[in-house]
Parts: C-alpha cells; structure tokens; sequence
C-alpha cells in the first residue's frame, strides 16, 4: 500500500474542471489531474432523478495532502454537494510513484509561516 490516492470529482462544465484542476497542480496539492470528458451521471437528488452530462476529475495525489485538495474543491466547486471520494492507489510503478512525491509538496505554493 502506497501513500497515494486517485480523488474523483465530477464537474458540469469543462471551464469550472480546468480551473480546478489547474489550482490543485498549481498549489502543488496534485501532481496529476485527468479531466475526462463525456461522463453520463444518473443521481438522485432533492427526491428526483436526475440525468446530466459532467467531466470527472481524476486527481492524483497523497493522503496527507487530502483535507487541503477537498477544501480547495469545495471551495472552487458549483455544485451544493460536490463528489469528492478518494481511493487508494495500492501499488504503482516505481519511476511514476516517485514523480509523485517530486511533484506533491509537502507544502502548497504560496503558503508560508
């Protein structure tokens, strides 16, 4: 088992999936986020289904960074009840799971004492 995590979160629009997830690789809170686009979501939400058309987020980062990237999602995020779950990354290649801990400060840019 690895440190690392994969946290998913769904977007409505390609504008608000780029500007997260160019605040999270800038604050050095992801190495890595893949913006997916074409994901179909069928939810339930204020008791009715609902159909609609998001980008995902897969955000690619470590588990001591994850209170950070979930506040700064929250914070950035349009959705009343953004999805934000993290799974953890078991096992990986070794040269990318280093790049990771190059690329993931321990404390975001523009933070200091």
């Amino acid at each position: 088992m690895t440190d690392k995590i994969v946290v998913l979160s769904s977007c409505a629009s390609a504008k608000e999936a780029n500007r997260i997830a160019k605040e999270l690789v800038e604050k050095r809170l992801a190495a890595c986020v893949n913006v997916l686009s074409g994901a179909r979501s069928v939810y339930r939400w204020k008791n009715k289904v609902e159909k609609s058309q998001e980008l995902l987020l897969m955000i690619k980062t470590s588990r001591a960074l994850f209170d950070s990237v979930r506040t700064q999602i929250e914070k950035l995020h349009s959705y009343e009840v953004p999805e934000i779950i993290a799974l953890p990354v078991v096992d990986g290649a070794e040269l990318y799971l280093d790049w990771l801990d190059r690329e993931l400060n321990k404390e975001p840019a523009g933070q200091t004492d």
